[in-house]
């Protein structure tokens, strides 16, 4: 008998070999690995080679892939026209949703059978060198900023470091960077994923579920909530308004962006990550009231609520104290993402069957007879 719930939850869509999160056990798994064997271990490039792949690469494929990343960054005239042209208040998601399509109509090799999975790997590679670039080069277009070339030397989080401010990134920029990389890259049949699945499984293109996907993201209650994190920080402003502030917000019922997450039923596993490196920024940068709110805040919703802190609420302290501007913490998650969602893409290809699924009729009872407009 079929089972209705709301949002699907708890109901299995499909199955998949990429990754799996454990929410009553507070794990994240990618392709057999607990993502603490990852984080701050295995670049973002041994990640996302992982998701395409299956296994870890060794010296010779790490660098050869790296080398076909770097290869595939320059984006057509048309996109670059694009970025440069568009209004300078766009939500930089939006930028980032146009320019990917927009990069379906520059693709024109043709699919010849029994080559299709290979040429949707090239496409995979090609969105994923491009994302960054598309995000980084936006945001100095609409400050009226050259725009730097694009660097095949440089790993991905450093390359969009570099392009984003116009110069060479610190080492600990850079690392950070790459670690919150790592820990965004993929998350299960999350809403964003389960978009991408749902479009590709139609036959439709890699350009369109990826498309699909970061309008997925944008949302406040997916990707957006990063940066309702600082936005909210901003809003109470000061540590000695902390609790004042939380106990109206619960007081009126409503949401504290960053704490608690739909399937982690205990701590979320990436967040001790991302607060470790929120901690360590914070205090080299001499501006510790952002985490100090932000522990305090972890606290307090702990101790009413047995809630706790997820990804988003460190994350936003870690891209703020990295200068990243806050508009911008969505599309770095997008970013990093984008290799999930192409890994997801892909293996939906390798055995697909289309997204059908029912739902529950509560309309009027069948049996309304026509009536004429006339007589209406």
């Amino acid at each position: 008998m079929p089972v209705t719930a709301k949002g699907l939850e708890g109901i299995i869509a499909n199955s998949n070999s990429l990754s799996d999160v454990l929410g009553q056990e507070g794990v994240l798994v990618y392709a057999g690995y607990n993502i603490n064997e990852l984080a701050g271990k295995a670049t973002f490039e041994e990640v996302v080679y992982l998701l395409w792949n299956g296994e870890l690469p060794n010296r010779e494929q790490l660098d050869e892939f790296k080398k076909s990343l770097g290869s595939q960054r320059e984006l057509p005239k048309g996109v670059m026209d694009f970025l440069q042209s568009a209004p300078k208040k766009a939500n930089p998601m939006d930028v980032m949703r146009t320019a990917v399509s927009m990069l379906g109509l520059y693709d024109d090799a043709r699919d010849v059978e029994g080559e299709a999975e290979a040429a949707n790997k090239r496409r995979a590679l090609s969105i994923t060198a491009k994302i960054g670039v598309i995000a980084a080069y936006f945001h100095r277009s609409r400050q009226g900023l050259e725009l730097p070339a694009v660097r095949k030397d440089l790993g991905e989080a450093a390359h969009f470091l570099y392009l984003l401010n116009g110069e060479e990134p610190s080492e600990e920029a850079v690392k950070t960077l790459d670690v919150a990389y790592v820990l965004h890259a993929d998350h299960g049949m999350n809403a964003s994923t389960f978009s991408a699945r749902v479009t590709i499984a139609t036959l439709s293109d890699i350009y369109s579920a990826v498309t699909s996907a970061i309008g997925t993201l944008k949302g406040p209650l997916h990707g957006g909530a990063n940066e309702g994190v600082i936005h909210m920080l901003q809003e109470i402003g000061s540590e000695d308004k902390v609790d004042a502030w939380v106990e109206e917000q619960l007081a009126q019922k409503k949401k504290i962006m960053g704490i608690g997450h739909r399937v982690y039923k205990v701590l979320d596993p990436r967040a001790p990550h991302l607060r470790e490196m929120a901690i360590r920024l914070s205090n080299q940068l001499g501006e510790p009231k952002w985490i100090r709110m932000s522990e305090r805040i972890a606290a307090i919703m702990k101790e009413k609520k047995g809630l706790n802190a997820n990804v988003d609420f460190y994350s936003a302290t870690v891209y703020y104290s990295l200068g990243v501007p806050t508009d911008m913490f969505t599309p770095i998650f997008a970013i990093s993402r984008t290799s999930g969602w192409t890994a997801h893409i892909l293996e939906q290809l390798s055995d697909n069957r289309l997204y059908r699924p029912l739902s529950e009729y509560v309309g009027p009872k069948v049996g309304k007879e026509f009536v004429p407009i006339g007589d209406r």
